[in-house]
């Protein structure tokens, strides 16, 4: 199966977690550990950094992220410092677009006196030691002389929580971050990582193949559908059983379950914002904490189809695979961390399969367990509207739901600010951190397939019409 990535980051993070599988299924990790970086990293000619002793010592920083980085910090998203150094300082810029006027309208507005002309051009000059980057020269500027140049880092984080150290490192303030994983994505120099818990999920799998003790469950994300080119789901199916996994169901099953309750909730509570994706539960307790009593109290998906199993199997284990990084922080919930052991993605999923030598394609197909067509959109963006106001539908309900379906926190923002506000013209909020929903998450192998024709085409391969009939089926 040829593997197409985004970017060369994406495929040396893979590179990285492919290496440190294959040492921990081998048990050769320790004695291979410092030959790793020279393994992966390219010749002195060819170095992506100012040397090979640079690049390696950053590749060995990426290694202890794979196996789980700093324990002492909770959050799931850390900053490579050493790698982090190759960015401008950024803030605010005075372009060539200066005329060097006569107003000094920026010289005005600026209360940090930061602000001063070269005597020759009259152009305006920014003292970067007084600069606070308030942005009022900006616009105050008639021209549009001034720019703020951010860093990709601080502008794909729309929470506001990645500033510059004394280092001019970026340093992330856990208080704001809601693990969206933006910042993951967009760095061009893969300075900013989530961590990984690979050697977690590959000694339950050990321990289990050897022991026999207890059986081992994979969820996956139903945006699994638009991961793979070349190969039938049934085969990737296969391939994650190969890796030792008693059985693979589809979270969209809990999906439906949560559909069917959330419909209900929605009736009896009147408003309502989704509780299916992690990130957007932190965004609104963390931004808009005077609307925490209106998220849904289903738990997501997820946790949901977890809970179920751990139930009926107390004894196993579970892990979940899927395209999010905020997923690594919902299962710390003390509300889900009963049910889901280990949360990995598609990333560290693929790193796996490769380092097992598993060939996917030659693969027969096994069967994916079945959900309905509207669990399985949840994928993208919409699916969950789509599939409350069936279930309400299917319930014989009268109740007349008006949703709004908001992807990408800046949208998600405007909702809730209107919610706050209230007298609005909707009663459910659905609420997806990714553009495009789970199908634009950040830990996406690729996201050549971000179609939401792609989600739709698997949802209507399900066998089960109806949320109730998927439901049942299950449940018997």
């Amino acid at each position: 199966m040829e593997l197409k990535f985004d970017t060369s980051v994406q495929e040396l993070k893979y590179k990285v977690l492919k290496e440190i599988a294959r040492g921990l299924y081998n048990g050769t990790l320790l004695e291979e550990y410092n030959d790793i970086p020279v393994r992966i990293s390219p010749g002195p000619k060819s170095t992506m950094r100012c040397c090979i002793y640079k690049e390696r010592a950053i590749v060995l920083e990426r290694m202890k992220l794979a196996l789980g980085g700093n324990k002492n910090i909770d959050n799931v998203v850390e900053v490579i410092k050493i790698a982090c150094d190759e960015c401008p300082l950024g803030g605010y810029e005075v372009t060539n677009r200066c005329r060097g006027c006569i107003a000094h309208r920026c010289q005005k507005e600026c209360r940090r006196g930061a602000i001063r002309f070269n005597e020759e051009t009259r152009a305006a000059i920014i003292d970067k030691s007084k600069c606070v980057n308030c942005g009022l020269c900006a616009k105050a500027c008639q021209y549009n002389a001034i720019q703020n140049y951010l860093r990709p880092c601080e502008q794909a984080c729309k929470v506001k929580a990645i500033s510059m150290d004394e280092d001019h490192a970026a340093k992330i303030n856990d208080e704001k971050c809601v693990q969206c994983g933006a910042c993951v994505y967009q760095c061009p120099f893969g300075a900013i990582m989530d961590k990984s818990f690979l050697k977690e999920a590959i000694d339950i799998l050990k321990d289990s193949d050897f022991s026999n003790k207890y059986p081992v469950y994979a969820i996956v994300a139903p945006s699994i559908a638009t991961q793979y080119k070349g190969v039938k789901l049934g085969q990737v199916v296969a391939a994650i059983q190969r890796l030792g996994f008693r059985s693979v169901v589809e979270a969209a099953l809990g999906a439906d379950m949560v559909s069917y309750s959330e419909a209900k909730e929605l009736e009896e509570k009147g408003f309502l914002t989704s509780s299916c994706c992690p990130t957007f539960v932190s965004f609104i307790k963390k931004y808009y904490p005077e609307l925490t009593d209106k998220i849904s109290h289903n738990l997501s998906p997820m946790a949901t189809i977890a809970k179920w199993i751990k139930e009926h199997n107390p004894n196993c284990k579970i892990m979940f695979i899927g395209p999010c990084i905020s997923k690594k922080q919902e299962i710390k919930d003390p509300r889900v961390s009963p049910y889901v052991d280990v949360t990995l993605t598609f990333e560290e999923l693929q790193a796996m399969i490769d380092a097992r030598e598993i060939d996917v394609s030659s693969l027969e197909e096994s069967p994916l367990d079945n959900a309905s067509y509207y669990g399985r959109i949840f994928a993208r963006a919409g699916g969950l509207t789509d599939a409350v106001k069936e279930a309400l539908k299917e319930q014989g309900s009268t109740f007349e739901a008006k949703p709004i379906s908001v992807d990408g926190l800046e949208n998600c923002r405007l909702a809730l600010i209107k919610a706050k506000g209230g007298n609005v013209d909707f009663n459910f909020i659905e609420g997806m951190g990714c553009i495009g929903g789970c199908i634009g998450g950040p830990a996406c192998l690729s996201h050549e397939l971000r179609d939401k024709m792609e989600v739709d085409k698997y949802g209507h391969e399900s066998k089960e019409t109806t949320i109730t009939d998927s439901i049942k089926h299950y449940q018997n």
